[in-house]
């Protein structure tokens, strides 16, 4: 064995374990955020946003990387582009949050489920992708899940949907910049920071932090911690992620994905206790279905790329 395929295959390994580690990671941080719950939403938010523009700018500051933030500053039409994936991403956060701490990790674990094929009606729509037989299958059934459980729960699945359509749209966003992803985040928190801070300021002033009950106080120690760390919980698995998918193919890292929202859906049921209704079920099984056509249609598409 060849000098050069041993080191692709440390490269593929390193990258395995590196986007395996970042979607472990997204499916177990409901249990961090659940230790949040007892903060506001928006409160969290903003000290996500803070806190994860401090450990990004040491990440840049330390790689040199200032220069690249820089021309995404000055040109206007990323920084457009960007805007609109701050806006995105925030809606993503914000709805995640407060899912988990009104016990609906469920029902996010199916946002996540679904994302992957709201990704390909997106590209469809907006990147003149054409889907095949099978792709449009999968998407039906997508579709005929979130019909079925708003007729038998008798409410749509908002929080289901606003979690799969705003990190889709969040990424074709970020399709479009064509930035590195420690450079994009750097941006997205630097625009969002303004309002964190206007925000956390207003409510100090007001006696209102942590929804006044902390008598004009400021946040004890581990509260404070606890916050603190929702930077690394941002940063560290986008970078192992963007280090995995560098170096796996796209149909890998398909498939890996589906860790995340897997466990995100086991600590739901046996870990919070969250009821696990026929509907859900019914709706899960038509999404896992979907989700199968839609992984085997991917692999056997690129076995034939393989084989030309």
């Amino acid at each position: 064995m060849s000098d050069l395929t041993l080191s692709q295959q440390k490269q593929q390994q390193q990258g395995l374990i590196a986007a395996l580690g970042a979607f472990i990671l997204w499916g177990i941080f409901p249990i961090y955020f659940k230790m949040l719950s007892h903060v506001p939403v928006l409160e969290v938010l903003a000290g996500r946003v803070l806190w994860s523009l401090v450990l990004v700018l040491v990440i840049i500051a330390f790689t040199g990387r200032f220069p690249h933030v820089l021309d995404v500053l000055k040109d206007r039409r990323k920084l457009l582009v960007f805007t609109a994936s701050t806006v995105l991403i925030a809606l993503n956060w914000t709805t995640f949050v407060w899912a988990i701490s009104n016990d609906r990790v469920l029902e996010a674990g199916l946002g996540y489920y679904i994302n992957p094929l709201v990704n390909v009606g997106l590209g469809m729509l907006f990147l003149g992708e054409r889907l095949n037989r099978w792709q449009t299958l999968a998407i039906i059934l997508a579709v005929m899940a979130v019909v079925l459980m708003t007729v038998l729960l008798g409410k749509l699945p908002w929080v289901s949907l606003v979690l799969a359509f705003s990190f889709g749209l969040y990424g074709l966003m970020r399709k479009k910049a064509q930035t590195e992803s420690v450079v994009g985040l750097t941006v997205e928190t630097g625009l969002l920071v303004p309002l964190a801070l206007g925000y956390l300021g207003y409510l100090m002033v007001t006696g209102n932090l942590q929804g006044g009950t902390l008598d004009g106080g400021f946040y004890d120690l581990d509260t404070t911690l606890l916050l603190a760390g929702t930077g690394a919980v941002t940063a560290i698995p986008l970078i192992l992620f963007s280090y995995g998918a560098q170096r796996l193919r796209l149909s890998t890292v398909g498939i890996i994905q589906y860790v995340a929202p897997s466990i995100q859906v086991f600590l739901a049921i046996f870990v919070f206790g969250e009821a696990f209704s026929q509907p859900q079920f019914i709706a899960f099984s038509l999404i896992w279905i979907g989700l199968i056509i839609f992984i085997i249609d991917g692999l056997r598409q690129h076995q034939g790329q393989k084989n030309r």
